[in-house]
């Protein structure tokens, strides 16, 4: 159990998460089209960024992508997001549709995103032959809050009759509170420094923003699906963890029980690397992770 050595490289120097803002390489090139769009979203104009391969060809697969933030930050350019979307584009000739749902704040909280996510879906299965889209192969996608945010809308859409093709969720949070870490998670938090460390009481402050200072007791299985009492019929899932993240518990226990509900799912631990780890533009285990992701996408199934 050992930190990637350029992760480790920069942790020996750490102050603050920042330590880890810095590209680890060069931004991969790939021959897209990119455009900005806005639809009408239930909260008022809905921003979309939409990836394309420059050659003309219908019925392409397609990935609907949440970035993360906490459900308070992020944006469409941040690499999570943009570097995501060109680079499982690009390696899967395929078409990602990356979603600016509204941000938590004062006067936004659940469900606001997860309907963001919901109308972002529908809309690009609605005009799936303008996109060059094939309708019956959109998945659902996030990284950490996003990937919380393509599970709540996968269950939600399993709900009302148009489960999605695939879930992809990357270090997703799914449980509030965070599940109690195995020996062997443990032993890898406590090589974290402390400013990487998730504190229960920063995650609290987070989800009283998320849920408007609701219980997560109470709260929808749309807004945390691993509290869900059913999970059968949910999309196959592609779940691939954080070696050192505190949110790796809650990933691990998804996919425990998405596979007891008989769900498929293919579950990876990345190794070595911290939580966001999409994030780390060039980093050789990021580009690992959207080879799988675009591998997930090329499946004709």
């Amino acid at each position: 159990m050992s930190f990637h050595p350029q992760i480790a490289a920069r942790l020996a120097h750490a102050t603050g998460p920042e330590v880890l803002s810095e590209p680890f390489g060069p931004s991969e090139t790939w021959d897209l089209k990119i455009e900005d769009r806005e639809i009408e979203g239930p909260g008022g104009p809905l921003r979309l960024r939409i990836y394309r391969p420059v050659s003309e060809a219908p019925d392409r697969p397609c990935l609907v992508w949440m970035h993360g933030g906490a459900w308070v930050g992020g944006d469409l350019d941040m690499p999570e997001a943009h570097e995501t979307g060109r680079g499982v584009a690009g390696r899967a000739d395929a078409v990602v549709v990356s979603v600016e749902y509204r941000l938590c704040d004062e006067s936004v909280h659940f469900p606001a995103p997860v309907d963001d996510v919901v109308t972002a879906y529908r809309w690009v299965r609605e005009h799936a032959a303008e996109l060059g889209v094939d309708p019956a192969r959109v998945a659902l996608g996030g990284a950490s809050a996003g990937g919380n945010l393509a599970a709540g809308a996968s269950l939600r859409l399993r709900d009302e009759g148009e489960t999605p093709w695939q879930a992809l969720l990357l270090y997703p949070l799914v449980h509030a509170p965070l599940p109690e870490p195995s020996d062997e998670l443990a032993a890898a938090l406590a090589m974290l420094p402390a400013a990487l460390s998730f504190p229960s009481h920063l995650m609290d402050q987070v989800f009283a923003i998320y849920l408007d200072g609701a219980p997560v007791e109470t709260a929808s299985p749309y807004a945390f699906p691993g509290h869900s009492g059913d999970l059968s019929g949910f999309p196959p899932t592609y779940l691939d963890n954080d070696e050192f993240d505190p949110l790796r518990g809650s990933g691990e226990r998804f996919a425990d029980q998405l596979r007891a509900a008989a769900v498929e799912v293919e579950q990876v631990t990345s190794p070595g690397v911290v939580h966001g780890h999409l994030n780390l533009v060039g980093l050789d285990v990021a580009h690992a992770t959207l080879d799988r992701m675009a591998a997930r996408l090329r499946r004709q199934g």
